[in-house]
């Protein structure tokens, strides 16, 4: 993959925190374009890895390169094309769902005609008067992937965005994730759902206790390794389950 058609460079990574090696020696690299997921169970390292990839962490060694440009130290001339929703939902506080996008947009001076563009675009407009706290799961999921797309970045990062969403908020919010990807944006997601990877995703990097394992297309995956799932692909890498 040339530098061109790079998207994200990450090469030898580490992260420790104690005696606790959350990242040990992660290296990737995610093309213009695709949709990559970084698969494994909890405690695995993924957000860790999102996070000094993101430039939000600082890696112990490593680099991280996005769009081109290094992502550590805090890089100001990647903030406007990259976006970034956290695992945990940060809103203001007492806020309506409208209020918070044009909250979001006025600090990238994006106009506010955008923003409620953007509202629309998640199925929220109906919900624009209503308070963050008071949406539903899944609702504010698409919030918080609306402020992180109002400034129309050309790389979003997605961290486990579908996790303790009922299986239709889950569907809904996949065929979100789909158009994001379709409108011609770099996606990567983290997620420890099996089937959500093997939906979504054009290539998987499977992870486990700070390495990534494997990396490649799901389909190709399952062909290598002779099975029938991804689940039986972590199996086989691991020589146990995979547990959500």
């Amino acid at each position: 993959m040339t530098e061109d058609t790079a998207a994200i460079r990450v090469d030898g990574i580490r992260k420790r925190y104690g005696d606790v090696q959350a990242v040990d020696g992660v290296t990737f690299e995610v093309g213009r374009g695709e949709f990559y997921g970084i698969l494994g169970p909890n405690g695995a390292g993924k957000t860790t890895t999102m996070e000094i990839v993101e430039g939000l962490r600082e890696p112990d060694e490593g680099t991280a390169t996005l769009l081109g440009e290094p992502s550590w130290p805090r890089n100001p001339k990647l903030l406007s094309r990259i976006g970034v929703q956290l695992q945990a939902s940060a809103f203001f506080e007492k806020l309506t769902a409208r209020e918070q996008i044009h909250t979001f947009a006025s600090l990238y001076g994006v106009s506010a005609t955008r923003a409620d563009e953007m509202l629309e675009s998640v199925g929220l407009t109906e919900k624009g008067d209503v308070r963050d706290d008071k949406l539903s799961g899944g609702q504010a999921q698409r919030l918080s992937i609306a402020c992180a797309l109002v400034h129309d970045p050309e790389l979003v990062f997605l961290d486990e965005p579908t996790t303790g969403l009922d299986p239709q908020a889950r569907r809904n919010l996949w065929d979100l994730l789909r158009g994001i990807n379709s409108a011609g944006r770099t996606v990567v997601l983290t997620t420890h759902y099996l089937d959500e990877a093997e939906i979504l995703c054009d290539r998987v990097a499977i992870m486990d206790a700070g390495r990534i394992l494997r990396i490649g297309t799901p389909a190709d995956l399952i062909a290598e390794t002779g099975v029938d799932t991804l689940e039986d692909v972590f199996l086989h890498l691991t020589g146990r389950e995979f547990r959500e």
